[in-house]
């Protein structure tokens, strides 16, 4: 059987796949998910927050937005090269080979913050971990010099549906957040991007925004799937949780849609179970964030990350890395 790469799926085919029977959906997208991706490797990344607060964007879900009163007050404002790279070792040798640093900004800077960025990016890869970068809106040139710097991939989500998109977020357009990532894969490097459910979206804007992803051609090679985690201090503090079998569909119907990409498990897992972790993995997630924090918000701990793999006899990247250590953290703030 050979899985067909499609990059015309409509709205209504999408939210058909989000309809289906859960345990139909699951069979459709494991049969995907192990004739594109042999086995159930599962690639570990560490996220690192290197510039925290002072967005100037208003998104309504994040405690790093100037326009938000959440306290981000524990967190080092902006943290310099070494110590970035210390943190990106120690992910290393925890077993992480992903590690994805974000600058709470609206666009990147020129000047030496820039330079900076490109140091820890030029690090990271000389320990051979791919590199990842979050910093918002970018220049043809800042995208040419990160991807000369050696960046793997940078991240920019879609965050929900153009219709819903408005109701969310009003200090970026939905064409702005398209033209990062064209700019991204112009220059070579790989694209992260996907979205959170949770913000008040119906189904349609979840088979929407699935869609806006699928028509990229290629598809982005990382998907992120996240559940909205309420922090107190934002506009959606109050919004009732996600159901964690809906976060299962969604990456169910991502993996079917995009057969070759990451589908990320990210924000949102520390309110799943153990048992709705493995659904998702059944379901074609083959990547996790590893370790304590995500950002700003919380994350399971890498112990506890490696009995629920263990357990669900998944293999992961610490198993294959001789130099792992047991209780060594991986990099997070």
């Amino acid at each position: 059987m050979t899985i067909p790469t499609r990059h015309d799926w409509t709205t209504e085919e999408i939210q058909t796949l989000l309809e289906l029977p859960l345990m139909d959906l699951l069979w459709q997208a494991q049969t995907v998910h192990r004739e594109a991706n042999p086995g159930y490797r599962v690639q570990l990344a560490s996220l690192l927050s290197v510039k925290t607060g002072g967005c100037e964007e208003d998104c309504s879900y994040c405690s790093q937005s100037i326009h938000n009163s959440s306290d981000v007050s524990g967190f080092e404002a902006q943290m310099r090269v070494e110590p970035v790279l210390e943190r990106a070792r120690a992910a290393k040798e925890a077993g992480a080979d992903r590690f994805c640093m974000g600058w709470a900004w609206r666009e990147i800077r020129d000047g030496k913050q820039f330079e900076a960025m490109l140091e820890m990016v030029r690090g990271v890869k000389g320990m051979g971990m791919e590199a990842c970068v979050t910093a918002g809106m970018l220049t043809d040139d800042q995208a040419e010099r990160l991807a000369d710097a050696g960046l793997t991939a940078y991240n920019h989500n879609l965050d929900t549906s153009p219709e819903h998109y408005d109701k969310i977020i009003s200090t970026r357009t939905y064409e702005d957040r398209l033209e990062t990532l064209q700019r991204v894969r112009k220059a070579g490097v790989t694209l992260c991007s996907g979205g959170i459910i949770g913000i008040g979206e119906t189904l349609r804007d979840r088979a929407s925004m699935l869609q806006v992803l699928a028509s990229m051609n290629p598809h982005p090679e990382s998907v992120p799937v996240n559940g909205l985690v309420a922090v107190e201090g934002t506009p959606l503090e109050g919004q009732q949780p996600f159901e964690p079998l809906e976060l299962v569909r969604m990456v169910a119907t991502a993996r079917i849609l995009m057969p070759h990409a990451r589908v990320r498990l990210s924000a949102g897992r520390e309110q799943l179970s153990r048992e709705a972790q493995i659904l998702c993995l059944q379901a074609g997630a083959d990547s996790i964030f590893y370790g304590d924090l995500l950002l700003t918000t919380g994350n399971p701990d890498v112990e506890a990350d490696r009995q629920l793999l263990a357990d669900a006899g998944v293999q992961a990247n610490w198993q294959n890395n001789a130099s792992s250590l047991v209780n060594q953290a991986p990099a997070s703030t």
